[in-house]
């Protein structure tokens, strides 16, 4: 499963949001139905796992937690219990929780921005601001997986 692209969008008063009909088609070839919302783990945004990358990703973590280390065994349940269940309606809207519409300061425009195989919904200010601040992206890039075969400085 591959999302792609960055999508602006706007709560309504209640914390409902549509998601973008691009994340949708993905999600309707794939035929998944449920999705699991939570808190980012290193950002002020929130994260929509389709329900099998979720599983997946639960999976992986609790294969590596050792079951006698406390803190091991404290991070993972403070992972596990931050996660909510979304249903889209019948529109293709999503409610998010005033806890987690606070959590990630949403306040009406968000931004829809694809990670691969999940999704993270931003406050359109939090993310300018994190974007406009990062570092510059060709440097990052190269720093972490070093200069491409044939390509000159």
């Amino acid at each position: 499963m591959r999302f792609i692209g960055d999508y602006p969008a706007k709560t309504d008063a209640k914390g409902r949001v549509f998601l973008p009909v691009a994340f949708r088609k993905v999600l309707d070839a794939e035929e998944e139905k449920n999705l699991v919302l939570r808190n980012d783990v290193f950002q002020k945004c929130l994260v929509l796992y389709p329900e099998s990358v979720w599983n997946a990703q639960l999976d992986s973590l609790r294969s590596q937690v050792n079951q006698w280390n406390s803190r091991q065994q404290m991070a993972l349940r403070r992972f596990e219990a931050d996660a909510e269940p979304i249903e889209l309606d019948k529109n293709g809207r999503l409610l998010i929780s005033k806890r987690k519409l606070q959590y990630a300061g949403i306040e009406g425009d968000v931004r829809f921005l694809a990670m691969v195989d999940r999704i993270e919904i931003w406050s359109k200010a939090a993310l300018e601001e994190v974007m406009n601040s990062s570092v510059d992206l060709g440097s990052e890039m190269e720093a972490m997986f070093g200069q491409p075969d044939g390509m000159q400085p």
